[in-house]
């Protein structure tokens, strides 16, 4: 009897063991598979645990956290691609420095500044940037916790050429308010040092050129003044000398007004349809008796396919005119000036060939500066301005258009203006 006894007490705890097993025991060997499963970012075949109830309510707890899990990991990742996006795109160069100095971000920009790799590693500032002024700006916005500016100028590399930059370093914090580093912004003023020394040197040189006429006509002014016994022929000198200078004032006075004209906001071009065959014909017959005086021949050659162009008149003529003004006054006597119109591609080319004194290849890239002159002397004997090529480009380029120059000492100068032909005149002229 005690065998049947031990038997049946047996098999009841096999029974019971069957049910702990698989109401407990196996349960919770799952759900440690299942964590594991999200310890590694992967997703576990199925969430449905068998068993008690407390496994299945801690399988369905943990599909919450996976799926939360994973949506946060979506969104980390789309926040870092677009900061990544953002200061990739930036034309600043940023760069960000813990308390120790050590670099934690540099953006494209600033390593394109630096010439730094792509892989920056975070090692003291100074080991990667030899620049004193930038590791001293870092100091100052860690120490004190206010934001510095600073102005320096720094070589680029790999090429060499030296930039303006304006630095803007801030303080970096967590959330409790504590420094944890510094963000420093590189804004390139290169070209607004550039257009602020283009005006002084333009104030400069509207003072230079105004000085030398208005003090010769306050001298002959006093002169007259103080001493009024002059022979016929000193005083129609005097006159003659003061009309010269205040021609050139007044020449000087209308390019600079004509000038300021054009770089205005609202220049004010009076757009039409110009047909460059008659447009040449009436500058020539302007200008034949000034040819005829210098002894100078013209030769005018327009591409008879050529389509007419949308322009100013008026500004077109006065391109034209300051051309010609330079050829005439820099070419030989019993010499030719040759006036041009040819397509290019979309392009119309408007050229003036002169075979004059030329200009040297080294000035040829600034001739179209203002008050720049190759040959400073002889521009003023003849009354230039300074001014003329200037005025050309200026509205060359309001109407999309540019001007190119080619030149060597003694053997003339060819002046050439481009203007875009619209896509209806192209079409026109294809067909």
């Amino acid at each position: 009897m005690n065998w049947i006894w031990f038997a049946a007490i047996a098999a009841v705890l096999c029974v019971v063991g069957w049910i702990v097993w698989q109401r407990w025991i196996a349960p919770w060997r799952a759900i440690n598979e299942l964590i594991s499963d999200i310890k590694r970012a992967r997703r576990p075949r199925t969430y449905l645990i068998p068993g008690a109830s407390e496994p299945r309510r801690v399988a369905l707890a943990l599909e919450s956290v996976f799926e939360r899990q994973q949506a946060l990991d979506q969104q980390l990742t789309e926040t870092a691609s677009g900061t990544q996006t953002i200061m990739t795109a930036m034309q600043e160069g940023l760069l960000v420095v813990d308390n120790d100095h050590r670099i934690r971000v540099a953006n494209r920009a600033f390593r394109q500044l630096f010439g730094l790799p792509d892989k920056v590693p975070p090692v003291p500032l100074l080991e990667i940037i030899r620049n004193p002024d930038i590791d001293r700006l870092t100091s100052q916005t860690l120490e004190t916790g206010q934001p510095h500016r600073q102005e320096l100028a720094i070589t680029e590399q790999p090429n060499g050429s030296s930039r303006f930059m304006e630095l803007s370093a801030v303080p970096t914090r967590n959330e409790t308010g504590q420094i944890t580093g510094a963000a420093v912004l590189f804004h390139d003023i290169s070209q607004l040092k550039q257009l602020d020394e283009i005006r002084r040197d333009f104030v400069a040189n509207v003072s230079h050129e105004l000085r030398t006429p208005l003090s010769i006509l306050r001298g002959y002014i006093e002169t007259l003044l103080h001493d009024r016994e002059f022979s016929d022929e000193e005083f129609d000198r005097i006159l003659e000398v003061m009309k010269r200078h205040s021609d050139r004032l007044n020449a000087l006075t209308e390019d600079l007004l004509s000038l300021a004209r054009l770089e205005s906001a609202h220049p004010n071009l009076r757009i039409e349809t110009v047909r460059l065959s008659e447009l040449f014909a009436g500058i020539v017959r302007d200008w034949g008796k000034k040819f005829a005086e210098n002894r100078l021949s013209i030769d005018v050659a327009v591409d008879p396919n050529l389509p007419a162009v949308q322009a100013d008149p008026t500004r077109l003529q006065e391109v034209l005119y300051n051309l010609l003004d330079n050829a005439v006054k820099y070419s030989h006597p019993n010499s030719k000036i040759r006036l041009q119109a040819n397509r290019r591609d979309n392009q119309v080319v408007l050229s003036i060939t002169d075979t004059g004194i030329g200009i040297p290849e080294a000035d040829l890239p600034r001739i179209f500066e203002r008050f720049y002159r190759a040959d400073k002397a002889r521009s003023r004997e003849l009354g230039g301005t300074g001014l003329g090529l200037s005025i050309v480009k200026h509205i060359a380029e309001l109407h999309g258009g540019s001007v190119a120059a080619e030149s060597a000492p003694g053997r003339g100068t060819t002046i050439r203006v481009l203007l875009p032909l619209r896509q209806d005149e192209v079409a026109v002229t294809e067909s």
